[in-house]
């Protein structure tokens, strides 16, 4: 007998940036791991997936900026740093960076860093997720 694997849906932003003549991103590190990853979360009640992800923008890296009405990927991962087997499967939208905060809720829990996107796929672990950022090109 096979169990059937509940997935939870989350969504991301993939925070970028013009700098000079290339395109940077802005990763995180996670709480418990530390790997680099993209702001994340579960959907919020009442928000949408763009909504949510904007607001995990803020209070995981302190970004502000206007967030694509469309992913521009999907990933899944199951997280390692828990008993909890669920995979999550997250959409990840893209965001254009307007502000950096000096001060967020999550600034003493996380890292932040603006990378190139070679860089950037080098740094995070979900292969899924380097095809994301490898493959990205803003419109």
């Amino acid at each position: 007998m096979t169990r059937k694997m509940l997935i939870v849906p989350q969504s991301a932003v993939l925070p970028f940036r013009f700098s000079e003549s290339r395109i940077e991103v802005m990763l995180i590190t996670s709480l418990q791991t530390r790997r680099w990853i993209v702001p994340k979360g579960h959907l919020e009640p009442g928000m949408t997936a763009q909504d949510s992800a904007a607001k995990e923008a803020y209070e995981e890296a302190g970004l502000e900026g206007i967030v694509g009405d469309t992913p521009i990927g999907v990933y899944d991962y199951i997280k390692l740093d828990q008993g909890d087997q669920r995979i999550r499967r997250v959409d990840v939208f893209p965001m254009a960076v307007s502000r950096v905060l000096d001060k967020w809720p999550e600034q003493e829990k996380r890292q932040r860093k603006w990378m190139g996107l070679p860089d950037a796929v080098g740094a995070v672990f979900e292969v899924d997720l380097k095809k994301i950022i490898a493959d990205f090109s803003p419109s």
